[in-house]
Formats: C-alpha cells, structure tokens, sequence
C-alpha cells in the first residue's frame, strides 16, 4: 500500500496538467466554433425558446400586457366542439390551409420525377453537355422574386403568354390566378418548374454516375432492355438519393408556399392558395398581430412535420438503404 501511494498521488496531480493540456491543444478548434454557436444561441435557440413561450400566451404585439391561457391556442386551432350544426372545428380556417399545404405537396413527386428524367437526359457523355446542366439548374440560382413575377405575368388571363399559346390551338384558357379551381394548380406547375432542375436533379445525377457499369453489363448479357435495366438496376441503385429527396421534399412542402402566394395570389383567390407558413404571417404579422396565437401555429407545424419525418424515417429508410 505504501509503494502504490506515490503513483496515485502523482497521477491525480497529473490530471489537471492533462486536462488543460488538451484544452489547449483544441483551443483553436473552440475559438473557430465560438461565432457558429453564439450565433445559433442567440438567433435560433433563443427565438425558439422565446416562441414557444409565447405559444402559450395571448399577446398581441400592439398591446403591452401578456396572458397566460395555457394549451387555449392549441384548443383553438386544433379542437372540435359541438354545435347546432354538429361537430365542427374552432379553427376553420387552419383544416383548409392545411388541405392547401397537402394539395401543392403533390408537386413533390411530379418534382421528383422531372428531376430523375433530366438526370437521365443529361447522364452522357456528349459534347456541350455541362452546357446543358447548366441551363437546367439556372432556374434554382435565379432570383425567387424575380421568377415568380415572371410567372405572375405569364399565368395573366388576357395578356398571359399560356392562355395565349392555348389560344393559338383553339382552346381558351382560364383565368388561371384568379380562379380557386385553377390557382392551385398554377402554384404547382411553377414550383416543379423550379424544382426540376435544381439540387434534385444533381443528387439524381450523381446517384446515376455511381451505378457500377458491371450491373448493365451484366443485365445486358441477360438480355435486359433498356426499361428492364432501369426498373432492375437504375432505380433501385437510386433507392437512398430518392429517399433523401422525398424526405426533404416533404419537409420543403409542409413549410413551403409563402413565396409563391405572396408574389403570386397573395393567398387567394378566397383562401384557396394560403398555406400554414403564408397563414403564420397573416395571424402574426400582417394585420391581426396575434404573435401567441401565431406562434402556436408555427409549433403545430413543427410538430407535424417531425411527425411525418419520422414516420417516412421508420418505413422508408430500410427499403432506401438495403435493410429491409
């Protein structure tokens, strides 16, 4: 016992060495990481924590007082009571935006499959190829603004370049912006327009780039066509990039359409292009300046979309990834 007790001694008064040792050999490493965090701190997890206060309060931001009413905003945007006519929903309004947010998520996969088909086009080696990718992508880079006004213009019912190639062929075309049956789909047709050549597209191409040349070669020995290599060889090499892009197009979707709506529709006509994000801005922003009621929104939104996350997480990542 007596011998040991030197060499504990000697240890334990080693350690504080070791540690400041090592703080100083990673010194720089913290005094790089330091901006990154002050500025996660004070610019996402503060006005996060901050939200989801206010989630609970009925504070309007022209009125100094703030009250405490507990899960009330949740009640009201979510409940159901029952009245004369049956049970119906506190908030109308949010089911609606919601349908609206689920409609032009359709575009998500009709995205998906414009920016496959480009990868495919642009997947050889030919020469001015990179010319073309890079006329594919330049819709992604150009201005949101500028390219939705473009499409503002081009949607006009009178003097609107659609209506007037419809025109050409015969056919009237509607009032596309200004029509609740049609203004959905107009929002969709420019959102994949967008898309398709995007960051989509390059992660397709690179997946496509990837694929072992053996894999064809051997599905060509075996007599496979050009259909029977795709279904076979190229789409399921692609199973982990689709999986990515669905995942984040989901998440795009759900908190996607401020843009689009507020350039194009301004939300109408009657509601039927606002989304939950374009539905956040009017509650706490533009005219009611319900910052509680409007922060409670944004949560519900939050949690819906980590609810969907980690659903399509759960069942997609195993076929995706080969593990199921």
């Amino acid at each position: 016992m007596r011998a040991d007790a030197p060499t504990s001694s000697a240890a334990e008064a080693s350690a504080p060495r070791k540690r400041r040792g090592r703080f100083r050999k990673y010194l720089p490493a913290y005094l790089f990481l330091l901006p990154n965090g002050v500025g996660f701190v004070a610019f996402m997890l503060v006005p996060l924590a901050v939200s989801l206060g206010l989630a609970f309060t009925d504070w309007q931001m022209l009125r100094p007082e703030v009250r405490f009413v507990g899960f009330g905003n949740f009640v009201r945007l979510i409940g159901f009571s029952w009245t004369e006519d049956g049970l119906a929903a506190n908030d109308p309004d949010f089911w609606y935006f919601l349908f609206n947010t689920l409609f032009l998520m359709l575009g998500v996969p009709l995205s998906m499959f414009a920016s496959l088909g480009l990868a495919l086009l642009v997947n050889h080696r030919l020469p001015g190829i990179t010319v073309f990718r890079t006329l594919f992508y330049l819709p992604t880079i150009c201005n949101g603004i500028a390219v939705l006004m473009l499409w503002r213009l081009m949607f006009h019912a009178d003097v609107g370049m659609i209506n007037q190639a419809l025109s050409a062929v015969g056919i009237t075309g509607p009032d596309w912006l200004q029509s609740t049956a049609w203004a959905k789909p107009a929002l969709i047709i420019v959102a994949v327009w967008i898309a398709a050549g995007g960051n989509n597209m390059i992660i397709y191409l690179a997946g496509l780039q990837n694929i072992p040349p053996e894999l064809y070669e051997a599905a060509e020995i075996d007599g496979a066509g050009k259909w029977a290599s795709f279904r076979n060889v190229t789409w399921p090499q692609l199973a982990p990039s689709t999986f990515f892009i669905f995942t984040m197009g989901i998440i795009g979707g759900f908190q996607g359409g401020f843009n689009a709506a507020y350039i194009m529709t301004q939300g109408g006509p009657a509601g039927s292009t606002t989304t939950i994000s374009y539905y956040i801005y009017n509650t706490a922003y533009d005219g009611q300046l319900l910052m509680g009621y409007g922060c409670a929104i944004a949560w519900v939104l939050f949690l819906l979309v980590m609810a969907v996350t980690l659903v399509n997480w759960r069942f997609g990542k195993g076929s995706a990834l080969g593990d199921g």
